[in-house]
């Protein structure tokens, strides 16, 4: 292909430049107080394994049945697991919100570290932060330590600063119309 700058040409052979973009994996945020955090996280995890891909999704601080956790019997390379209890935190976490989410860390320090999958998700990992499941820091040697080719996609409100620093992409989802305000509940398939 040829580019031009002004008056000179370039040609550059993009087959290299995407082989070289495909051995580091970078690290999106999704964060916010709008509606579409998980679902875009699920949304790059349906096209990654269309693309031949391996995915781990890892859900903080969720325990409760999601229509997403069917994924697994439809995509092939697709695994999720929960690393939360069946219901949600409201003030203080109980010491078994703190146990579900250490083992969820531990979990995806292995993972990440292994490099067998192509992408890793953590999902509402921002919210396990926020109640002090966990530290930042914790966090941050867990992805800064990752097998290099693997991409990191961090979602929940509140995300820290430090990991906002940390990453490669980020994305605020603002909320600027809901129907919850006019009652509607959690639908399955939608927003469950």
């Amino acid at each position: 292909m040829i580019l031009y700058n002004g008056n000179t040409r370039k040609v550059i052979d993009f087959s290299i430049c995407r082989r070289d973009i495909m051995k580091k994996g970078y690290i999106h945020v999704y964060t916010g107080n709008g509606k579409g955090k998980t679902t875009a996280a699920l949304g790059l995890s349906v096209r990654a394994v269309c693309a031949g891909k391996k995915v781990y999704f890892a859900q903080f601080v969720k325990g409760m049945k999601y229509s997403e956790i069917e994924a697994m019997n439809y995509l092939p390379s697709f695994e999720i697991h929960q690393f939360g209890r069946n219901c949600f935190i409201y003030n203080d976490p109980t010491q078994e919100d703190i146990d579900a989410a250490q083992n969820g860390l531990k979990t995806c320090q292995k993972i990440l570290k292994e490099g067998q999958y192509d992408i890793v998700v953590l999902d509402e990992i921002n919210i396990a932060m926020y109640y002090n499941l966990f530290e930042i820091e914790e966090v941050l040697d867990m992805i800064r330590n990752r097998a290099e080719h693997v991409e990191v996609i961090i979602t929940g409100r509140y995300a820290p600063d430090e990991i906002i620093e940390e990453a490669d992409l980020v994305t605020e989802m603002k909320e600027i119309k809901h129907y919850y305000q006019h009652g509607v509940l959690a639908r399955e398939g939608i927003e469950k």
